[in-house]
């Protein structure tokens, strides 16, 4: 079952579910979650590898970052692919697992964010993929809202996360082993 929002908001003060809310959110969220915004853009540079055991994340190399009362532009260029972290870091107690989905100004435009779910246990920014289909440079604003994420409550036991990208790093330092 999707949490609404009165238990968000709750659930945000009680336990810091989402921190680093924009003043929207806190006040008059829309739909049955939260818009989080883009804080920071990466080019991501060489190859990757993703193994049974082992695995390597292509090199991630920050381009621009959000400075709240600073407007900062960067262009998404066509058919190019980068990685966003978000301002906002999410607490998922055991029991709540959130999803998220781009916000639909960007696929009208042809740009889509690559989320996914977040797991119970799981601290942390979220980094996620953006590319650009369109074959037209794309402006994105820094501190602009590019996804919504709903959380959902989990029946049953859940194993809370603890994978390597506990806290929010985009990538790995070097081949590492999975956990």
């Amino acid at each position: 079952m999707i949490i609404g929002i009165d238990k968000l908001l709750e659930l945000v003060k009680e336990i810091k579910l989402v921190e680093n809310l924009s003043e929207r959110e806190l006040k008059n969220p829309e739909g049955a979650g939260f818009d989080l915004r883009v804080g920071e853009i990466y080019e991501v540079e060489g190859e990757g590898f993703l193994g049974i055991e082992e695995r390597v994340t292509p090199k991630a190399k920050l381009l621009l970052g959000y400075r709240e009362g600073e407007k900062k532009e960067f262009i998404l260029e066509p058919g190019k692919y980068y990685l966003l972290r978000t301002i906002e870091k999410v607490n998922l107690p055991e029991g709540i697992l959130a999803l998220s989905t781009p916000r639909s100004t960007l696929f009208r435009s042809g740009v889509y964010v690559f989320g996914g779910q977040v797991p119970p246990g799981y601290k942390g920014q979220l980094t996620m993929g953006i590319y650009n289909f369109s074959k037209r440079k794309f402006h994105l604003e820094l501190g602009s809202r590019v996804i919504h994420i709903m959380f959902f409550e989990v029946k049953g036991k859940t194993n809370l996360y603890r994978g390597q990208w506990q806290g929010g790093r985009v990538t790995t330092e070097k081949k590492e082993k999975q956990i």
